[in-house]
This record gives C-alpha cells, structure tokens and sequence, in this order.
C-alpha cells in the first residue's frame, strides 16, 4: 500500500511538470513568427502634383522621386541622381528641376498655363519614364455654409461647400478636406454628368466610425477644390475605392494601381504614382457656435 507521504511526492512531481509544460506554452507564444509576403525588385515612385493655387504666381514646384521597400521596412528611400524636366507642349517651355540630393527636385521658374499640356520626363538608371497631363482650370468656392442639420449626425457640425460648374462643358474635380490634427484628408471626386452649368455643393462631416474626433466650435478645416482631368478622375476614383474597402473580406480584392508613367525603355518596369497639372482653390475655415 503506498504511503500517504509518496503520494504527496507524486502529486508535487505532477504540479511541476505541469507548471514546467505551461511555462513552456507561453514562452512559446512571445515566439517571433517571420510571415512570407511576395517580394520584387524595387520599383520608382514618382510624386508628381503640379499645383497652382489661384491668386499666385505657381512658379516654386516640387516633384519627389523614391523606390518602394520591402514589406516590413517603413524607412524612406529616396533617389538622387535622376534628370527630372517638364516641358509645356503647347508652346515648347522647358522647366529643369534641380536635384537637392534627398529625394526632392525643385524649380522655381514654373510657368501655369490653363489647358496647356505638360510632359514630365524622369530619366533614372538609364531608364525614361514619361507622363503627360493638361493644367485644368477651377471655378471659385462661392460659398461656405456650417449646420448641424444636413450630416449624418444632427448633434454634430458639419460644412458645405458650394461653386459654379461651367456651363457646356464637361468638367471634373477632386476634393480634400484636413481638419485638426489628422494626418490624412478627407478626399472626394465630382463629375458634372448630371449638373452641367448649375451650383454644385459638397458636405464635409467627421467619420462616424470616429467618434471621439467630434467637430467642435473653434476648429479649423483646410479645404482644397481641384479642377482635374477624366483620367485622374479616375485613377482617383480606384484608388479611393479600395481605400474604403480595406479591412472588408466582402470587398473586391484590390489590385495594383497603375498611374499615368510610361517607361519607354523597358514597359514591365513602369512606375508608381500620377503625374497631374492642376489649378486649385485653398479655403480655411474656422467652425463657430
């Protein structure tokens, strides 16, 4: 017959290897698990937004060049080294864009023209990337109006912003919205398919999926209004789409978006990004009781 103390022995025998076996589960759950994800050779980014505000001369114009990283790498990478030029075909102007050795290539000379079309070429590791766009024109913000009435939302501010569509024409525009501390903008696209000529209005409210950003009297909203070309409107209407729809297993897959660069030696290795020419309208405004 065993004895009550060997049974004390098997049982304490039993409580360690147990606290040793769950020692063990856990430690293995802080395990650093390295995920496969797909890699290729890096591909060049091109920025691209030629913009010009209404009311000034548009002559300082920045244009950023970079390659993409591997998945887990978030530090930038820029490039130096590369020609950057933009010609204005329709007259036969040549605007050189200096580089500054740290991604940036800048002219200060920039001509705008309304409905003149530019050709970007960037010229890097002996490869040429090309990219043309027309300077699209913008009516004025008519108007700014604030309620707590048109939003999803009747206890909270919101904003709406109005303008003129010109009339027999087919136009189309692009919309941010940066409001308080948020990195990111809030962006919408307008066609006038439906409103050619008439007064065309957009509301501005916070994302209800926020709801500790509330708009409050005093905070301030950076609104631009952009004319832009049927081709980036539709770029801009992919890309905005998929944004939306991340996190969604119900979305459409998304797939890689292709902007407006062409490489004329070697047409696989295009590049990243859009090239647009656009004239813009810049309103700040500030929300009140």
């Amino acid at each position: 017959m065993m004895s009550l103390k060997n049974i004390f022995k098997i049982e304490n025998k039993i409580k360690i290897v147990s606290l040793l076996g769950l020692s063990i589960i856990i430690f293995s759950c802080t395990e650093a698990i390295d995920l496969s994800v797909p890699t290729e050779s890096p591909r060049l980014v091109i920025e691209a937004s030629i913009g010009w505000e209404k009311g000034t001369l548009g002559n300082n114009q920045t244009i950023k060049l970079s390659l993409t990283t591997p998945y887990y790498d978030t530090a930038p990478n820029p490039v130096a080294g590369a020609s950057v030029r933009v010609e204005n075909i329709t007259n036969g102007d040549i605007f050189i864009f200096e580089d500054q050795q740290d991604g940036r290539y800048t002219t200060s000379d920039f001509e705008p023209m309304i409905n003149n079309t530019y050709n970007l070429e960037v010229i890097y590791n002996n490869e040429t990337y090309t990219a043309e766009e027309t300077l699209i024109p913008v009516p004025e913000i008519d108007r700014i109006e604030q309620s707590r009435e048109l939003g999803s939302d009747p206890e909270e501010l919101d904003l709406t912003i109005y303008f003129n569509d010109p009339a027999n024409e087919v136009n189309f525009y692009y919309i941010t919205f940066l409001e308080g501390e948020d990195l990111l903008p809030t962006r919408e696209i307008m066609s006038d398919e439906f409103t050619n000529g008439n007064e065309m209005s957009l509301l501005y409210e916070e994302d209800e999926a926020d709801a500790e950003d509330e708009i409050l009297p005093g905070d301030m909203v950076d609104i631009n209004l952009y004319g832009i070309s049927e081709e980036y409107y539709d770029f801009l209407h992919r890309l905005i789409e998929q944004s939306d729809n991340a996190g969604d297993p119900f979305a459409t897959v998304p797939t890689r978006l292709r902007g407006n660069y062409k490489n004329l030696e070697n047409p696989d290795n295009y590049a990243f990004g859009y090239f647009r020419v656009t004239e813009l309208v810049n309103e700040v405004y500030t929300f009140v009781e």
